[in-house]
């Protein structure tokens, strides 16, 4: 009697815990575009190329709750698509602000990036601060960064 409840208490829901996440994990992997890499072979290689990435909009200077709105133009046709991450630091690198755009894909009709949506966030404490854009390409495997400074006043 005892042995049967030692079953039903500890064995069986580790092994229903088991089997429903195989299901989840086969249904899951079943999808376009997915794929189990649970040791990743290489790091994500960021480079820091300036030309690749540019910053559009950013003023020097914003006067105290003046948004800091910015749109992003990329010419490498290998970050076609990917995640768009917007940061805004202080110059000890404490993050203030980040946004993140996902499956941000631009072409010649439409160039700037975030694509339907905008950037736009207010620093609220005066001194100087770091805007850093980093693009992600769809593998997330590769990266571009481009940062700037300006002082809110």
């Amino acid at each position: 009697m005892v042995m049967r409840v030692t079953y039903v208490v500890f064995v069986l829901p580790v092994v229903l815990s088991l089997l429903f996440g195989s299901i989840v994990m086969l249904g899951i992997l079943q999808e376009p575009d997915r794929e189990l890499n649970l040791f990743r072979v290489g790091s994500i290689v960021e480079t820091s190329h300036n030309e690749s990435i540019e910053i559009i909009g950013l003023k020097k200077q914003y006067s105290l709750l003046e948004p800091v709105q910015i749109q992003v133009i990329i010419d490498d046709l290998s970050f076609a698509c990917g995640d768009l991450y917007v940061t805004i630091f202080t110059p000890a690198k404490n993050v203030i602000t980040q946004s993140g755009y996902f499956e941000q894909c631009f072409d010649v009709h439409n160039a700037y990036l975030p694509t339907n949506e905008e950037f736009s966030e207010i620093v609220d404490a005066p001194g100087r601060y770091e805007l850093e854009v980093k693009i992600l390409d769809r593998n997330q495997k590769n990266s571009i960064t481009t940062s700037e400074e300006f002082t809110v006043k």
